[in-house]
């Protein structure tokens, strides 16, 4: 799943996006974040699948089990 996940230096400047598409982890995430459902997410960007999203939290689930005693501020 997580190899739905692309970084290439060339698209969205070398951020994680999907497919080699320009739909960057952090635009799903932050779409989840606001409240969207996977369905709308999905009706308002066509070129996304369910399968997609899946792997942007699994993305995410990854990033954040990194130890670390630097705090981030929210």
């Amino acid at each position: 799943m997580i190899s739905r996940i692309t970084i290439d230096p060339e698209i969205c400047h070398g951020k994680p996006c999907l497919r080699g598409l320009r739909y960057p982890v952090t635009m799903v995430l932050e779409l989840l974040a606001s409240g969207m459902s996977v369905p709308e997410i999905l009706a308002d960007y066509p070129d996304l699948e369910a399968d997609d999203i899946t792997a942007c939290l699994q993305y995410a689930a990854r990033l954040s089990d990194v130890k670390s005693t630097t705090q981030v501020s929210i």
